[in-house]
C-alpha cells in the first residue's frame, strides 16, 4: 500500500511539471488547431493568407536578433520567420515593454512553463518558426527572447508600426 501511495504521489507532483514543460519542442499548436485572434495593443493574430511579406529574423547564441529593429505599416499582415542560428532553444515574444517585462519575471520564477499564444514562436536549434501577425495598430512595440537569461542579456529589438 505505501507503495502505491508513493506512486500516486510522484504522478501528482509530475502533473505540474508535465503541464509546464518546455523540452525541445516548439510552443506551436497543431497546424490544424484554431488560432484564437485577441486583440493586443501591438495588434491581432493573422491569417497565414493574407501575409504580403515575409521578414526573416535570426536568432543567435549572442542573444541578439538580426535585424533587430523592423517596420511595418498599420493594417499590414506579415509573417515573421525566426531562424534560430544557434545551439540553445530561443524564441520571440511580440509585445509593449511592459508586457514583455512582466512576463520574462514570470519566466524566471517558471523557466520551464509552457505557452503557445500566437504572438510567440518557440524555436529549437538549427530551425524555424512562423508567427503570423496583423499590426493594425501604429506605435513602437518590441520583440523579445524571454527564455530566463535572453532577454536580460539583452536579446530583444524593436517595431515600428507607422500609417
Amino acid at each position: 500500500m505505501t507503495m502505491i501511495r508513493l506512486i500516486c504521489a510522484a504522478l501528482l507532483l509530475a502533473g505540474p511539471a508535465a503541464a509546464f514543460a518546455h523540452g525541445s519542442e516548439t510552443h506551436d499548436k497543431p497546424a490544424n488547431a484554431p488560432v484564437v485572434k485577441e486583440q493586443k495593443p501591438w495588434g491581432i493574430a493573422g491569417d497565414a493568407a493574407a501575409a504580403r511579406r515575409t521578414i526573416t529574423l535570426d536568432m543567435g547564441d549572442n542573444m541578439r536578433f538580426t535585424p533587430d529593429r523592423i517596420s511595418v505599416k498599420r493594417g499590414e499582415t506579415v509573417r515573421l520567420r525566426v531562424a534560430n542560428k544557434g545551439q540553445v532553444m530561443h524564441e520571440i515574444v511580440l509585445g509593449t515593454p511592459a508586457s514583455l517585462e512582466e512576463h520574462s519575471q514570470m519566466m524566471l520564477k517558471f523557466p520551464t512553463m509552457e505557452h503557445g499564444e500566437p504572438y510567440m514562436a518557440h524555436v529549437s536549434p538549427g530551425k524555424a518558426g512562423d508567427l503570423v501577425w496583423n499590426f493594425n495598430r501604429e506605435g513602437s512595440f518590441d520583440f523579445a527572447c524571454l527564455i530566463p537569461g535572453h532577454y536580460q542579456a539583452g536579446m530583444r529589438g524593436s517595431i515600428t508600426v507607422t500609417p
